[in-house]
C-alpha cells in the first residue's frame, strides 16, 4: 500500500516538473518571438524638435505677431512686418503684438514671424499662405490665373528689386533715415543708453552690414545714379498698371495691392524736410500711386495717427475702462506701499538686532573690564 503511495506521488511529481518545464519553454519561445518582432519591425523616425514659443500664455487662435516697434512715420520700419500686419487686418484676423524689444528672431534669424496655438511660422510669403489656409482667408481668391501670375511677378519686382533700391539708400545714409523716419532707438531697444551712443553703434552695426548686403544681392556695385534710376523704372512699372483704378485688379485690395503698399509707405511717408529723390519722383510722377497708398493707409489702419503719436503696438485692441485702469493703478500702488512696508519692518528688525549685539558687546567689555579691576585689587 505504502509502494503504491510513494509511485503516486512519484508519478505526480514528475507530472507537475514536466509540465513546468513546457510552461517554461512556452515563456521562452514568446520572449524569442517578441524580441524577434521588435528586431524586425522598423525603428520609429526622431520627431523634429518644436520650435521654443516664446507666448506660453496664448490664447486659442489668437495671432500674436513679433516685428520691430513703431515709429512717428510709419507703424513699422520693415515693409515685412507691415505686410503681414495689413494683411491680418484686412483678413480681418485677431491678432496681438508682441513688444519683445526687437530682441527675438525667428528659427530663421527674421522678423517678422508669428505664434499660433504654441506654433512659430516664419517669413511673411509663408505667414500668410499659412494663415490663409488655416482661416479660409484669400485675398486673391476672386484672380483669375492669368491675373494671378501678373500679381506674383509684380510682387517679386517689389520684393527682390524695389526693396533692395530702397535698402541701399537706408544703408548708405543712415543719419538721415534715422532723421527721416524719427527713429527713437533708446524706446525701440528698451534701454536707458544715451540715444547718441546707441545712434553710433547702429550707424556702425546697420550701415556695414546692409551695404554687404546689398553688394551681395547686386544692386549695391551700381552708381548711386543708376540705382535712383532702378527704382524710379519700378514705380513707373506699378504706376501704370494701376492706372485709374482704386487698387491693381479692381475695386478690392489683393495680396499685390498689400505688399505694394508696405513697401510704398517706407518712401512716401518718410518725413517731408528729409530729401529724397524716389518721394520726390513718386509725389511728381506717379500721383496715382499716391492716392493708393492713402486709400490702403485709410482702409487698413484707421488708428494710423493714434500709432504714429503714441507709438502703441496694439492701439487696435480694446482699452480697459477709466475705472479699471483707476483699481488696476492703486492695486499697484497698495502692493508697492506693502513691499515698502516690509522692507520698512526688515529694516526696523535689522536695526534693533545690530542695537543688541552692541548692546552685548558692550556688556561684555563692561565684564571684562570688572574682572581686570579684581585681579589688580588681588
Amino acid at each position: 500500500m505504502a509502494s503504491e503511495e510513494n509511485n503516486v506521488a512519484a508519478e505526480a511529481k514528475e507530472t507537475k516538473e514536466v509540465q513546468e518545464t513546457k510552461e517554461e519553454k512556452a515563456t521562452e519561445n514568446k520572449q524569442e518571438k517578441e524580441t524577434k518582432d521588435a528586431a524586425e519591425q522598423p525603428a520609429p523616425e526622431p520627431q523634429p524638435p518644436k520650435p521654443v514659443v516664446r507666448k506660453t500664455n496664448y490664447e486659442k487662435d489668437i495671432v500674436y505677431l513679433y516685428q520691430f516697434t513703431r515709429t512717428p512715420v510709419v507703424p513699422s520700419l520693415s515693409p515685412y512686418c507691415l505686410k503681414v500686419e495689413t494683411w491680418l487686418r484686412l483678413a480681418g484676423l485677431k491678432y496681438e503684438n508682441v513688444d519683445h524689444k526687437m530682441k527675438y528672431r525667428s528659427k530663421k534669424g527674421q522678423l517678422p514671424f508669428v505664434e499660433l496655438n504654441g506654433e512659430e511660422i516664419a517669413d511673411s510669403s509663408v505667414i500668410i499662405k499659412e494663415l490663409g489656409q488655416k482661416f479660409g482667408k484669400d485675398l486673391d481668391v476672386g484672380l483669375d490665373n492669368s491675373q494671378k501670375n501678373v500679381s506674383h511677378a509684380m510682387i517679386s519686382m517689389i520684393e527682390n528689386h524695389l526693396f533692395w533700391v530702397v535698402m541701399w539708400w537706408r544703408t548708405k545714409h543712415t543719419d538721415n533715415m534715422i532723421k527721416g523716419y524719427k527713429v527713437n532707438l533708446q524706446h525701440a531697444l528698451g534701454t536707458r543708453i544715451p540715444n547718441g551712443i546707441l545712434n553710433f553703434f547702429f550707424k556702425f552695426g546697420y550701415g556695414r552690414k546692409g551695404l554687404r548686403k546689398v553688394k551681395a544681392q547686386g544692386i549695391g556695385v551700381h552708381k548711386p545714379e543708376e540705382i535712383m534710376e532702378f527704382g524710379q523704372n519700378d514705380l513707373k512699372v506699378l504706376s501704370d498698371m494701376l492706372a485709374d483704378k482704386p487698387f491693381f485688379f479692381g475695386d478690392e485690395p489683393t495680396t499685390l495691392d498689400v505688399v505694394a503698399f508696405a513697401n510704398l509707405a517706407q518712401i512716401y511717408f518718410i518725413d517731408k524736410e528729409m530729401p529724397y529723390q524716389l518721394r520726390d519722383y513718386m509725389q511728381e510722377s506717379c500721383g496715382n500711386l499716391v492716392g493708393h497708398v492713402n486709400r490702403m493707409k485709410e482702409k487698413c489702419f484707421p488708428d494710423w495717427e493714434d500709432i504714429c503719436t503714441t507709438l502703441d503696438l496694439n492701439s487696435h485692441l480694446p482699452k480697459p475702462p477709466p475705472e479699471e485702469k483707476e483699481n488696476k493703478a492703486k492695486d499697484e500702488e497698495k502692493k508697492a506701499e506693502k513691499e515698502g512696508d516690509n522692507c520698512d519692518k526688515d529694516n526696523e528688525k535689522e536695526k534693533s538686532e545690530k542695537e543688541i549685539e552692541k548692546e552685548s558687546e558692550k556688556e561684555t567689555e563692561e565684564n571684562k573690564e570688572k574682572e581686570k579691576e579684581k585681579e589688580e585689587k588681588k
